[in-house]
């Protein structure tokens, strides 16, 4: 009898490690083959990528230690990502996509926000999308993130000729393989951050079509001029390829109108140096969602954001990262309650638009509290 029995725990057991064997495998093969993975450089591209200063010993690192929480600390946090009340909206949140101005003086700058970080700049006759994650999914996979519900979907058909694309970093929710698929042959140029535009050749865009840009560097673009800055984050698309890109923030100018863009960042004094080399600005579109304080290091929290703005000195303040993803254990409306709050603390005037709103900077500044509509 204890013979059969410790014959079927063998089968068992080989059953079990079979299984799990045949799963890393199919791992293994998806991450190496399927193209949202993108591709971490290598050769010549590499080798170019070695000499910036703000590489490592086999990596790109923060201007200050950054670390991203402990895996307990990480672990901790799953019950409250299961059980968060209103951690998404309970109902199609209200946007504004296809209403047009009909006031559009040519020297100012038309802003749209997308939801989340993905933006639309229109200056001086020029258009720029700014980490354009626009499909459904902020995941390699069709079951991760899903984008929150909106009574109207983006309406990417309408997102022809666009000048340039600026990609902030490599991360799911920024860089988006399906919108870049789809937008790629409307695209005049990418800039990026250095390194991230291996991914872009992988999935078809001409070399020549790529700067990648490395921190503090500057490049003319069509009257305007683009500036990488730096920014307190990390990279990575897979499991072998963390910090193998880098992150960066954004500016782009022209002699009447700044815009700063975050990116992702951790709070850290990258934001003092920045105002003070390139402020003040118009306005400053500041990461403020998905944030926990297991990884405080690499996501601000509201009222840090809030201060960062300050730290760039940025005439008008606007709260990103947020309206779009579940990617943390907060509420949905917790980032634009509690920047808001911050914001009228510290007197720093800041605007709030639907999702899909297109106003004018300097001419408009949309306050309506739109997400109280959302029970």
């Amino acid at each position: 009898m204890m013979k059969r029995v410790f014959k079927i725990l063998k089968r068992m057991i080989f059953v079990i490690l079979g299984t799990l064997g045949l799963l890393a495998l199919g791992v293994v093969i998806f991450v190496n083959t399927a193209p949202q993975m993108g591709q971490k450089p290598k050769g010549d591209h590499l080798d170019l990528i070695k000499t910036s200063p703000n590489y490592g010993k086999n990596e790109f690192i923060n201007l200050i230690e950054t670390k991203m929480g402990s895996f307990s600390e990480m672990m901790s946090t799953i019950p409250d990502f299961i059980w968060t009340k209103n951690g998404e909206p309970s109902q199609p949140v209200p946007v504004k996509f296809g209403e047009v101005l009909t006031l559009s003086p040519d020297t100012a700058a038309h802003v749209t926000w997308y939801g989340h970080s993905a933006f639309l700049i229109e200056m001086e006759g020029k258009r720029i999308l700014i980490d354009p994650m626009l499909s459904s999914t902020a995941s390699p996979l069709p079951f991760g993130s899903k984008r929150f519900g909106y009574q109207r979907p983006i309406p990417l058909e309408e997102l022809t000729k666009i000048d340039a694309v600026i990609l902030s970093h490599d991360h799911y929710d920024h860089l988006d393989y399906p919108t870049i698929k789809a937008l790629k042959e409307e695209v005049g140029h990418f800039y990026t951050a250095l390194g991230v535009g291996s991914h872009l050749k992988r999935w078809g865009v001409a070399e020549e079509k790529i700067t990648e840009l490395d921190w503090w560097e500057g490049v003319g673009f069509k009257g305007l001029k683009l500036v990488a800055c730096p920014a307190r984050h990390f990279s990575g698309r897979g499991m072998t390829d963390r910090n193998c890109t880098q992150w960066a923030s954004w500016i782009i100018k022209v002699s009447y109108q700044y815009i700063y863009f975050s990116g992702d960042s951790g709070y850290g004094p990258h934001f003092k140096e920045i105002g003070d080399k390139y402020g003040p600005f118009d306005l400053a579109m500041l990461e403020c969602g998905q944030y926990n304080e297991a990884w405080e290091a690499i996501h601000m929290m509201p009222e840090q954001s809030v201060q960062a703005g300050i730290d760039v000195q940025s005439k008008l303040v606007m709260p990103i990262h947020w309206g779009a993803f579940k990617l943390s254990v907060h509420e949905w409306t917790d980032p634009i309650v509690r920047f808001k709050a911050a914001s009228d603390k510290e007197g720093v005037p800041m605007i709030h638009p639907y999702i899909g709103e297109r106003f004018l900077l300097g001419y408009e500044y949309p306050r309506e509290e739109w997400w109280k509509q959302v029970d």
